[in-house]
């Protein structure tokens, strides 16, 4: 590897002292690669004169002739270079100083070869980047995976399924931003540092700001500012941005991660019910064509509209367990029968409730399904149900074993919000780091009058792992989050090939 650096900076230094810029500023491309390829016939036959540029790939030198591979974001083409058209000069310095991996302008006509490839005659070309490291071995990709995730630029050049996923990453979150919109949606920004970590229940990142020498917490959720825009004046709302949770990592957690919310003025929890049948299925349709997907083995049916149960329901058909005639004794018992992981010397009613849901109910649900009606205490932000105000107004969407989003009339009862605060904050000093705090600005603003609202939540990442069959979070995250590790002296990296010389 170090051999390959040295000889490569070599070339480079011998570009410089022939008067070459092995950075130059300027372009001239006037085509994209996918624009020539599809106009090829019109093209060739005009004898049109086109400037491309790219990443060269393949090199592969025939005498007086020499053909490469060049490619950028809309497709691959190839390239010949001829000792006539180019001069002994100009082909001598390709030959010899240029190598797979380096950024080449190329300008000249298309024709087609006896093989049937189509390509690029080169009359003219110029050196745009040298390159000094050589290029993952193209034959074998990057299979090392914490080196893919390490080096997720080295992973996007050589695997293009990588490259697909996060290029359908993209257009899912261009088609949720367009339909929001559509539907008079307006996009806004809140607070990354907060002053009091709310609108979740989580452990923050506390961070320091000298100036003011205060301690700030990463966010956790948008969710009470957003409301306080509905306090004044707006009336559909949304965020799409990171969060940031001090937790655990596995293949569905990720301490940073893309969430997009919204919070529409009017409506309750069923309303939203009904919007999220039209929204997803829409969205799913957008971005991949078709509504069924296909997620670690199983065919999942995005077409609305799916089914509704309550959560004590859900509990009751899964395990036989009913939530709503057992005490907290009981039912650490039952769910210690069921081998469920919990601690259940610290856990209240309500992280109970959630691990047995998770265990019971979620990770076997395949089919999407909206699970309602939440116990009180697993949502302190919720509004109680008119009918029972054990639960509150909440639907979670579940499919593929995920939870998907989650949605709730809002709480907009200063009191009653208060006292939730109050409950919570009794946990946080029995020692339950997340708990949410009492942020009294946002009791406040509650109490100048906040209208009927709903608002929905949904994990980006999570979604983009079931459209394109992800079997964990860190494969939909361009950089995940991994633990620091020394760089080597040389700053050599591994799993990387020599280019074919």
């Amino acid at each position: 590897m170090q051999d390959e650096y040295h000889v490569r900076l070599g070339k480079m230094e011998t570009l410089r002292k022939k008067g070459v810029l092995p950075y130059p500023s300027a372009c001239e491309r006037d085509t994209r690669i996918g624009d020539a390829v599809e106009q090829f016939e019109a093209w060739s036959a005009a004898g049109r004169n086109i400037t491309l540029a790219g990443r060269l790939l393949l090199i592969r030198v025939h005498g007086k002739m020499i053909f490469a591979d060049l490619r950028d974001a809309t497709g691959t083409i190839q390239l010949q270079f001829t000792v006539d058209r180019q001069g002994e000069d100009a082909f001598e310095e390709f030959e010899k100083n240029i190598d797979p991996g380096d950024f080449l302008q190329a300008a000249g006509t298309l024709f087609l070869t006896k093989k049937g490839q189509k390509t690029l005659a080169v009359s003219e070309w110029k050196l745009l980047t040298k390159t000094l490291r050589p290029l993952p071995e193209k034959w074998h990709g990057l299979k090392d995976v914490e080196i893919r995730y390490r080096e997720r630029e080295l992973d996007l050049l050589a695997n293009e399924d990588v490259l697909r996923v996060f290029r359908t990453r993209t257009a899912l979150v261009r088609t949720l931003r367009d339909i929001l919109d559509r539907e008079g949606f307006e996009e806004i920004e809140t607070p990354v540092l907060q002053s009091i970590a709310g609108g979740a229940t989580a452990r923050p990142f506390v961070t320091h700001h000298h100036a003011l020498d205060h301690d700030f917490y990463l966010r956790i959720a948008p969710e009470l500012y957003l409301k306080r825009c509905i306090v004044g004046g707006f009336e559909k709302v949304y965020e799409l941005g990171r969060q940031f949770r001090n937790e655990g990592i596995d293949w569905s957690h990720n301490p940073e991660f893309t969430s997009l919310e919204f919070y529409w003025a009017y409506e309750d929890y069923e309303s939203l019910m009904n919007f999220t049948e039209r929204f997803l299925p829409e969205a799913v349709e957008t971005v991949l064509g078709t509504t069924s997907i296909r997620f670690q083995g199983e065919d999942i049916q995005f077409a609305a509209p799916w089914p509704r149960m309550t959560f004590a329901e859900a509990i009751k058909q899964s395990c036989g367990i009913d939530i709503l005639g057992i005490e907290k004794e009981a039912l650490i018992r039952r769910m210690q029968e069921l081998r469920i992981d919990c601690d259940y010397a610290g856990a209240d009613l309500g992280k109970l409730y959630d691990e047995l849901y998770k265990e019971t109910v979620r990770k076997k649900q395949i089919q999407p399904i909206f699970i309602t009606r939440y116990p009180i205490e697993m949502e302190p932000l919720a509004k109680r149900c008119d009918d029972d105000p054990r639960f509150v107004q909440r639907f979670q969407l579940i499919a593929g074993g995920l939870e998907l989003l989650k949605a709730y009339t809002e709480l907009n009862d200063p009191v009653d919000q208060r006292n939730r605060f109050l409950a919570q904050q009794e946990l946080a000093e029995a020692g339950d780091d997340e708990a949410q705090r009492i942020d009294e600005q946002f009791l406040k603003a509650l109490e100048h009058g906040m209208p009927p609202t709903a608002g929905w939540g949904m994990g980006i990442d999570r979604f983009v792992m079931m459209l394109t069959d992800q079997k964990s979070m860190k494969d939909v995250i361009l950089f995940p989050t991994l633990k620091p590790r020394e760089s080597s002296a040389d700053g050599e990296n591994e799993g990387m090939a020599k280019s074919s010389e």
